[in-house]
């Protein structure tokens, strides 16, 4: 109950997305209906796909890092920006992550996209506007990464990843979902660049 009273919103996506995910397990049915398909989408149908392609996962470790990811970041996050402001954050990362895929793959009538990466790597970089030096921890890790270190290298993997990989993740949503956090929080949080400075310049 404490979550759901402190960060409403981040506490119905989780539990929601979760659910929908472990439906579609026992169902497989539900992909169908739910996964992105850019070849669709860029034809003008089934865009509702760029929001409930978030809500499913491919198997148990991947709706288990995003949610984990998820879990440590946005209910501090709800609290810092406020309810209304997290909740269209996370709304657009699902969308604004998607679409630079839907163009990507457009011709691919084969390629598929889903889970919640795009949008929980947009909570994970507004909350390191807010708090660049706390440190983010990677398994088999034990040293924690200053956030801000995390995000740069993060992002530079990224790009890497979406002209050379062929691990079947769409890094494009990723990095997209990143930018997608800056720049929502950048316009919509007044005075965060300046506290991202003086965090990092020690003057706070």
């Amino acid at each position: 109950m404490e979550y759901l009273n402190v960060a409403p919103v981040a506490s119905i996506i989780f539990v929601f997305t979760i659910v929908t995910s472990l439906y579609a397990f026992y169902d497989n049915s539900v992909y169908g209906k739910f996964m992105l398909h850019p070849y669709s989408v860029s034809k003008g149908n089934s865009i509702y796909t760029l929001i409930t392609s978030g809500l499913i996962h491919a198997d148990w470790m991947h709706l288990f890092f995003n949610m984990f990811t998820f879990y440590a970041f946005a209910f501090t996050l709800e609290r810092l920006m406020g309810s209304w402001q997290f909740g269209l954050l996370y709304f657009l990362g699902l969308i604004l992550s998607d679409i630079p895929t839907v163009f990507k793959h457009k011709d691919n009538f084969h390629y598929n996209s889903l889970g919640a990466s795009g949008a929980v790597s947009a909570v994970l970089f507004s909350y390191i506007l807010f708090n660049p030096m706390s440190k983010i921890y990677i398994m088999f890790i034990p040293i924690g990464i200053p956030a801000v270190v995390f995000g740069f290298l993060y992002l530079i993997y990224c790009a890497y990843a979406s002209r050379n990989s062929r691990d079947h993740i769409n890094h494009d949503a990723h990095f997209f979902g990143a930018l997608t956090g800056l720049i929502f929080t950048i316009i919509f949080v007044p005075g965060i660049i300046q506290n991202f400075i003086s965090v990092l310049t020690g003057n706070r």
